[in-house]
């Protein structure tokens, strides 16, 4: 591998100059400034003191500068990985303990070496496998759960922490009589305060000045001895370099949470990344080496106290927003996070814990796609009927079950639809020599005497069956006046054993009926394969065409004046490349000459 490539800020740097540092300084600090309280927010809902949500803002940030491909993506805490952190080790430590704290962070660095274990070996294609409606549903039902996670800060009350709908609701109906209402105002008043400002101007910094504000209603009205919940002291200073604890214990306990914090923040990271590499399309995000990157992030972060990070939807936007053009835009993101930790943790000692609450709601708000779900139940049935199942599972059985029940979901749907492809039936379009699909084209017409039927995808162990059956299904419909069988293989790239078994299977069945089979557009790979299995001895070198036309005009004429052009000497010499059309009579095997050029070429 080239330094440049696992270092790509050595494919930008040299070209760094003072128009960029205008755009990266203005950005850095508006994502700092965003940073700052979102951090803290996240690190609560973590489970975690506020301040470890500033330790996750630092080394993250600038590791992914020198190794991420993507200039704009802004990584560091986001709301739904703190929520998997929240529910995944807190079945085995208590929130906020020592105990919870060390096992965050070490689940930070289990995550990092299996992202770079997968990016080292170029895995980073899984993610093709996870449907968008499965992401949606689970992204959707998390944004649900994050939200009511937070209704005991919002509302004071001390309710049991559960990742499951039914239970958090419940709970809080047993509770609702508990409400504290200074702390309910205040968290309302927050999130009421934070969307008019969204509506002024997006480029508010409407979390920060809530938080100002907030600190200032409580400091001044000494609501924190009325029984509001605050940060109070926090520790200043930079985090300090630490080894996480790892043993194969906590490996065995944190696996499953690590392997989902890695597949959700890829996704996350990559989408993020993806979408704003389209509108700048002077760089290319590299999926390998953004699983290697984030990797390097989280590992790093975890010897300095941080738990898992990943991109940030919101503030990756405002960072493309406000004219990043770099990674030092998030260089200097981190040095003014370090500086608030050095200089200004006191200031957050009146910082009400439902101000923290309301941010987390009004970010969350963003991850409901409501959008989607009316766009499938539109568009498509079966895509949104993914996208339910997995919402409601993650709603009602928890995150991480969510997670792999849309794993599943996907995988299951990648299966039936290759072993389900696409078929047809073709006829011939009036004045002209070509064919194509009877239902799409109405004028398309057929020879009582002749089936035409084209399979597109390949022949393999999974859809053998249904290649076989289907064929034999339409040839049984036609009846007794059915007298030629072509079969169209130009949409088929490739036929495994499986397949060249039932495509003997299909040829004993027609010969049974005394049915002709011809073969058309066959590709390259596969001609070579049936050519292996002794398939084209048994069909006839002459019933091989190039393409339908060639086929039909054979089958109406004399059979000893029009050959299939793929004599047997010609399939042989294919392999080596030595082929050259024969001259039949009439010519038209030289007419033929350039469709075998450009055949051979496939």
């Amino acid at each position: 591998m080239k330094l440049k490539q696992f270092l790509p800020i050595l494919e930008w740097i040299p070209q760094y100059n003072k128009r960029y540092f205008r755009g990266d300084l203005l950005a850095g600090l508006t994502v700092a400034v965003m940073l700052v309280p979102q951090g803290m927010a996240y690190g609560l809902l973590a489970g975690l003191p506020p301040i470890y949500g500033l330790y996750a803002g630092i080394v993250p940030l600038l590791l992914y500068a020198f190794f991420g491909t993507s200039r704009q993506l802004s990584v560091g805490p986001v709301a739904l990985v703190s929520l998997l952190i929240l529910t995944g080790v807190g079945e085995f430590a208590e929130p906020g303990t020592p105990l919870f704290i060390s096992l965050a962070i070490s689940t930070a660095l289990i995550a990092g070496i299996i992202q770079i274990i997968l990016g080292g070996f170029r895995l980073g294609f899984l993610i093709n496998f996870l449907s968008h409606p499965v992401i949606s549903g689970f992204t959707s039902a998390a944004a649900f759960i994050i939200g009511l996670s937070q209704l005991k800060n919002l509302f004071g009350i001390d309710i049991p922490r559960s990742n499951r709908i039914h239970e958090v609701i419940g709970n809080l109906i047993q509770h609702i009589s508990e409400i504290h209402y200074p702390t309910l105002w205040v968290g309302l008043g927050g999130i009421v305060f934070i969307f008019i400002l969204k509506k002024i101007s997006k480029a508010l910094p409407g979390a920060l000045l809530a938080v100002i504000l907030g600190i200032l209603i409580v400091w001044q009205f000494q609501l924190h001895n009325k029984g509001v919940a605050i940060v109070g002291t926090v520790p200043s200073g930079l985090p300090a370099f630490e080894s996480p604890q790892l043993n194969w214990e906590i490996v065995q306990q944190m696996l499953p949470l690590a392997l989902t914090i890695c597949l959700i923040s890829f996704i996350e990271s990559l989408a993020i990344a993806k979408t704003i590499e389209a509108k700048h399309k002077s760089y290319r995000v590299i999926p390998n080496q953004e699983l290697i990157a984030l990797g390097i992030t989280k590992i790093g972060g975890a010897f300095f106290q941080s738990y898992p990070t990943t991109g940030s939807f919101t503030r990756s936007a405002i960072n493309n927003e406000s004219g990043a053009k770099t990674g030092i835009s998030s260089i200097i993101a981190a040095i003014i996070i370090s500086l608030t930790l050095l200089f200004l943790t006191p200031l957050f000692f009146y910082l009400p814990n439902a101000i923290l609450a309301s941010i987390i709601v009004v970010a969350v708000l963003g991850l409901i796609d409501y959008k989607e779900a009316i766009s499938l139940w539109q568009k498509d049935r079966k895509d949104f009927l993914t996208l339910i199942v997995t919402f409601i599972a993650t709603l009602t059985l928890g995150i991480q079950t969510g997670v792999f029940i849309g794993i599943i979901l996907s995988i299951a749907q990648i299966i039936y639809q290759s072993s389900r492809p696409h078929v047809a039936v073709l006829g011939k379009l009036p004045d002209t020599n070509t064919y194509r699909n009877i239902t799409r084209f109405e004028e398309a017409s057929q020879d009582d005497e002749i089936l035409i039927y084209r399979f597109d995808s390949q022949v393999y162990f999974g859809n053998a069956a249904f290649f076989r059956e289907g064929i034999e299904r339409l040839v049984g419909n036609r009846g007794k006046e059915l007298k030629l069988f072509i079969l169209d293989t130009s949409s088929i790239t490739d036929i495994d054993s499986s397949g060249i078994h039932e495509l003997e299977d299909i040829m004993s069945f027609l010969e049974t009926r005394k049915i002709l089979l011809y073969v058309t557009g066959t590709r390259g790979p596969v001609r070579d394969t049936l050519q292996k299995y002794g398939i084209v001895d048994k069909i006839g070198t002459k019933n091989f065409f190039l393409g339908i036309h060639a086929a039909v005009e054979c089958y109406k004429a004399s059979e000893d004046q029009f050959d299939g052009l793929w004599s047997k000497k010609a399939l042989q010499t294919n392999l080596k490349g030595g082929y050259k059309p024969p001259q039949t009579e009439g010519g038209r095997g030289k007419s033929e000459e350039g469709k075998w050029k450009a055949e051979k070429k496939k």
